[in-house]
């Protein structure tokens, strides 16, 4: 295993994502294993969200409970910061700037950070980056977060038909990606997870309601086997030691997330 690429699309509710017109994500579900029914945390908005992601853990341990970062929670590492410590390299790619804390200084060989979120092009210009880097640099880890579908929810309202354009603007932007790393020295030797932070409800979201907490998560590429329906419990903390495992890479004693175990057993028992 070479690389892991993870894509973080924000408010991707599943039933947005079976609605829409996503031909790239179908071809990972068709071609990877997939659950639309994981979970993520309470308070189910970004920030906690995505930490909870890269941190293994849910916000009762690390601290982080609204989209303001606190400093003095850094004793948990990130998947980022786990990855470099073991010499490996890695990237992030965002347009959503309090992202800029998920690793600490130094664990980032590349980083990219565009105000865009807003508009549907934003998303397209961070993969725009992201393929134009990853077509040249091949990365052992890379965190790709879109934020447009969640701009998108808040404005027009989940599972409204601009929400919808906007998962299919989003997968247009992973479409870029995926192309360009097969054009690459990482073609055949990268796995691919698509992911969301939470989902959403009328125009918000933050709530225990299913919208907000039941986001999908698919996971595809080198190893893993076609279109497997997960049958365990997939949580968004689980994230991290998945990847953490895929890269051969022991998972820190303060991670609480477990490793999708379906998944590795697959590959181990393929002949």
């Amino acid at each position: 295993m070479n690389s892991v690429v993870l894509f973080v699309v924000d408010g991707l509710r599943p039933d947005g994502l079976q609605k829409a017109k996503t031909p790239s994500i179908d071809s990972l579900v068709n071609n990877g294993a997939y659950t639309f029914e994981a979970r993520t945390v309470m308070p189910s908005v970004t920030l906690p969200c995505i930490a909870s992601m890269l941190l293994g853990t849910d916000p009762k341990q690390h601290g982080i409970i609204t989209n303001t970062w606190n400093a003095s929670d850094r004793l948990i590492p990130s998947i980022i910061d786990l990855v470099h410590s073991e010499g490996m390299t890695t990237a992030s790619f965002y347009n959503w700037e309090p992202l800029r804390d998920l690793s600490k200084p130094g664990s980032l060989n590349a980083s990219f950070f565009l105000d865009n979120a807003e508009e549907p092009q934003g998303d397209l210009e961070i993969a725009r980056l992201a393929a134009d880097y990853l077509s040249r640099k091949p990365t052992s880890f890379t965190f790709i977060y879109l934020g447009h579908t969640d701009a998108a929810g808040h404005k027009y309202g989940w599972m409204t038909d601009g929400y919808l354009e906007a998962v299919e603007n989003a997968d247009a932007a992973i479409g870029k990606i995926l192309e360009a790393i097969d054009r690459s020295d990482a073609a055949g030797n990268t796995v691919f997870i698509v992911t969301s932070d939470h989902g959403g409800h009328e125009k918000t979201h933050g709530t225990e309601m299913p919208e907000d907490l039941i986001v999908p998560w698919i996971i595809s590429g080198s190893g893993i086997p076609s279109n497997l329906e997960l049958r365990e419990q997939v949580n968004i903390i689980d994230t991290a030691p998945t990847i953490a495992a895929l890269l051969g890479i022991e998972k820190p004693i303060e991670w609480r997330g477990r490793v999708v175990s379906q998944i590795l057993q697959s590959i181990i028992d393929r002949p």
